[in-house]
């Protein structure tokens, strides 16, 4: 059975920013998407930074900080069934999708570390990597890979005929993002066929290719000495000191 007729749980943050090393996480969600159109099944979090959301931030996903200080959980006992929760997801071998996951898993595991917490690498079985992801914004650069126009959530739907009602709520991208990256399998065989595993395996090498194509780019027209991160579904950790 092909990854996309079965089911499909995703995971979605929001957060202060887009450093994954200094930004906070705001809001999650980790939500199963049924491929036969049941409503989709959520677990969502609101959690107080400890730290001020910037107004670019909340103007993005509706979030301030003063609602976050008056609902929102503490970050440690939030972050830890966030993390649980995912690593749940990965132990039991259904596709984990996340839209640029090395955005929100890296700052997943940065934000276990600034706070103490086992993080996700080390929740899994034994011997088990962290797989399978299905990244969206990563498997359609590798199988339209001259297609002009932006590739974020939204165009990704526009393109894959897919609804995105809400955007920038949680739950809302994680369910858009499984049902793009179920479309796109549908259309493309070439990624649609493989297995899980195979697709992960698959998408490890497509966002080396990416980023390597995108740092030489940028070193020919802009910045000689720039550097783009290749590794992929998580930045490794370096031990840097985090905020």
């Amino acid at each position: 059975m092909s990854w996309t007729s079965g089911p499909l749980v995703a995971f979605d943050l929001e957060t202060t920013g887009t450093d994954i090393e200094t930004d906070r996480i705001v809001t999650a969600a980790v939500v199963a998407v049924d491929p036969n159109g049941r409503p989709p099944e959520a677990r969502t979090w609101l959690v107080d930074p400890g730290v001020v959301i910037p107004r670019q931030a909340s103007a993005i996903h509706g979030i301030s900080t003063e609602h976050a200080r008056r609902h929102g959980g503490a970050p440690v006992p939030a972050i830890e069934e966030i993390t649980s929760a995912v690593a749940e997801v990965l132990n039991s071998g259904t596709p984990l999708v996340v839209m640029n996951a090395r955005y929100d898993l890296s700052l997943l595991d940065r934000e276990c570390r600034r706070y103490g917490i086992e993080p996700l690498v080390k929740r899994l079985r034994e011997g088990a990597s962290l797989s399978p992801v299905i990244d969206p914004l990563v498997l359609d650069k590798h199988v339209d890979r001259y297609r002009k126009g932006s590739r974020n959530l939204q165009a990704l739907c526009e393109h894959y005929g897919v609804p995105l009602n809400d955007a920038h709520n949680a739950v809302a991208d994680a369910v858009a993002a499984a049902r793009a990256a179920r479309s796109m399998g549908i259309k493309h065989s070439v990624i649609g066929t493989l297995g899980p595993a195979e697709l992960h395996d698959l998408q490890v090498r497509a966002a080396a290719e990416q980023a390597a194509s995108l740092q030489q780019y940028l070193r020919r027209t802009s910045n000689p000495e720039v550097t783009i991160e290749s590794a992929w579904p998580v930045v490794p950790y370096t031990g840097v000191s985090l905020r």
